[in-house]
């Protein structure tokens, strides 16, 4: 005899609508909580197909469907299932639908399946000869065309994503690749107004900087772009007069030499340190770090400096700016 909670996973699929949307928002209240989520584990054969097919009702039914679904993902066990059973193309399928009204869930789901190794590898779409890559270029377009003027933007967490996929290395190569040009897309958002969508940035970037070693090329030719991102966080307050941002890229010069919101969030500049560091640790960077006159901007923003990591991560630069080596310490990804 079946008991209650399998006749509710059973009403998820129910020709009803009544009852399908009055069951769909009962699991996801019971979602919201660890032993009501620990109780739909064992139904997860049944619950995660059932939700699934869901995301691509009406809102009414749509929306509770994702929340469960965001829920059930922070089991990394669910998780698993949900990426082997294809739930990273439904997502992706249902958030470019002309008329989705769930995209902000969409993208949170994504962000924590892709904590996952199997998922970082569903999203990039490696087995894929043809497709590999579709769908990370969907979602950079997306991150990189919604306006962050709304207070609810959709794709605020793409951002999220970004730092997960550059975790890995295969991950880190696609955004680098000079062809697809998404890295420098990316850093178009650094200054964004959006603290979420910054931290998406730097986070990203700084991940992608453990690559220099074997993409240092590809980095650099998107200067334009990463030495702003990279330096204005770590510059400080001086305002820079014309003849001294006359070698400097055109968007760092003209950053520098008029008054600028400072970098609050002591996160940013120490991400930004590291980048840098991870750079100039090959020689080729180090040269191109000299040429935009990055020692002299960092010795001035290191004047204003007051909090002590910012200043350890300063100073990390500052001895293979000096002395032509690292410290010790190993960097690890984020």
């Amino acid at each position: 005899m079946a008991t209650e909670l399998e006749e509710l996973v059973g009403f998820l699929s129910s020709p009803s609508p009544p009852v399908k949307k009055a069951a769909v928002e009962i699991v996801r209240d019971l979602t919201g909580s660890e032993d009501g989520s620990l109780s739909l584990s064992k139904y997860a054969s049944t619950v995660l197909p059932s939700l699934s097919q869901l995301l691509k009702e009406k809102k009414e039914v749509s929306e509770p469907a994702a929340e469960a679904l965001i829920n059930l993902s922070l089991n990394s066990n669910l998780a698993a299932k949900m990426v082997e059973m294809g739930m990273i193309k439904t997502a992706m399928d249902v958030l470019y639908k002309p008329d989705s009204s769930i995209a902000r869930l969409l993208v949170m789901l994504l962000v924590n399946l892709t904590q996952l190794d199997s998922g970082i590898v569903s999203l990039l779409q490696i087995e894929d000869d043809k497709m590999q890559g579709l769908f990370v270029t969907k979602l950079v377009r997306s991150f990189c065309r919604s306006s962050d003027e709304t207070r609810d933007d959709p794709f605020d967490h793409v951002g999220s994503i970004l730092v997960n996929i550059s975790k890995k290395e295969a991950g880190r190569k696609m955004l680098l690749d000079s062809k697809r040009g998404l890295l420098k897309q990316i850093l178009r958002q650094f200054d964004s107004t959006s603290p979420l969508r910054k931290k998406g940035v730097s986070g990203t970037l700084r991940n992608c900087c453990f690559e220099a070693e074997n993409q240092l090329q590809n980095l650099l030719l998107i200067s334009e772009f990463l030495w702003p991102a990279l330096l204005l966080p770590v510059a400080g307050k001086k305002i820079y007069s014309e003849q001294e941002t006359s070698k400097m890229p055109l968007e760092l010069g003209s950053a520098l030499s008029i008054e600028r919101e400072p970098w609050d969030d002591p996160e940013f500049r120490v991400e930004a340190l590291e980048s840098i560091y991870l750079i100039i640790v090959q020689e080729a960077g180090l040269r191109a770090f000299w040429s935009v006159n990055g020692p002299r901007i960092l010795q001035d923003g290191y004047e204003d400096e007051e909090d002590p990591k910012v200043m350890e991560a300063y100073e990390r630069v500052g001895s293979l700016l000096v002395h032509g080596v690292g410290t010790e310490e190993t960097l690890q990804l984020q």
